[in-house]
């Protein structure tokens, strides 16, 4: 059970920022439904076909596999473009909203997350940074260039069992090569991160304006740590306070900030219930 102090001091942290600053791992999709890929267990319980072939998430989210293996690399994208697009966002995600509006300088995201779930429930685009893109976006696999575009066109056809594509993949409209999901996968050194920089260069100002921001950052641990790092570049850097919510890595760097032990749906509602 949540300690009452602690919910009553992260209301108050909400209650004093001049601007919500959403800082947002893989654990703010699991209260929607999306699947956990921590460890190879989670990873091949939601794709059987990987684990039959021995591939773990890190061979799978590799740009080779678009050479290597095209029609499986577009399987597992594929199925996980639609997965992303008939999830329905949790509360949490409206609960975000509503104290971003009840600031003075609204509110920002900076996810490292690339299932679009933060558009899908609302947030103005001009809101979002996808540090490590959007799989809801497509680039060129060589690259030929530097031009990134939506995949709203593409419509996935998956064998689950095998996971393959069965229709044909996207081509890049420039060169007609095959087209890739424009996220940041390992070892990816053909990442374009021309939409990615946009993002950044939109949401400065809105930081840099703040004199009281609040990192409330959900889901976020320290295998991967793009969002911990960002968290910590607004406490350093804009004086920010933090509020952390994580089942496993809730702890917190000072005394002013809080930790809540649990997951990013349970943590919002509870200290809303106190706004």
């Amino acid at each position: 059970m949540l300690e009452p102090a602690l919910l009553q001091h992260a209301a108050e942290l909400v209650e004093q920022a001049d601007l919500i600053v959403v800082a947002a791992g893989a654990g703010m999709g699991v209260d929607s439904g999306l699947p956990d890929f921590r460890g190879r267990e989670g990873f091949w319980q939601a794709y059987p076909a990987l684990a039959r072939s021995g591939i773990d998430f890190y061979e799978a989210a590799n740009p080779a596999r678009f050479s290597e293996a095209p029609r499986q690399a577009w399987g597992f994208y594929g199925h996980r473009l639609a997965l992303y697009r008939r999830t329905v966002p949790h509360e949490g995600f409206a609960l975000l909203q509503r104290w971003m509006a009840r600031t003075d300088l609204g509110g920002v995201v900076y996810t490292s997350n690339v299932d679009g779930q933060f558009q899908q429930a609302g947030v103005d685009e001009a809101q979002v940074w996808e540090c490590h893109g959007s799989l809801r976006h497509l680039q060129c696999s060589r690259p030929c260039g530097d031009s990134v575009w939506s995949a709203d066109d593409f419509l996935p056809d998956v064998d689950e069992e095998r996971c393959e594509l069965r229709n044909t993949w996207p081509l890049c409209p420039h060169c007609g090569a095959l087209a890739r999901p424009n996220v940041l996968m390992f070892g990816d050194e053909a990442w374009v991160d021309t939409r990615e920089r946009a993002q950044a260069h939109r949401v400065a100002p809105q930081l840099a304006a703040a004199r009281r921001p609040l990192v409330i950052e959900l889901g976020a641990g320290t295998a991967v740590p793009s969002v911990r790092m960002f968290s910590q570049h607004v406490l350093q850097r804009l004086k920010g306070r933090l509020l952390r919510i994580n089942p496993r890595e809730w702890q917190v760097p000072g005394r002013l900030d809080v930790g809540l032990a649990c997951g990013a749906l349970e943590g919002l509602q509870a200290v809303d219930r106190l706004l």
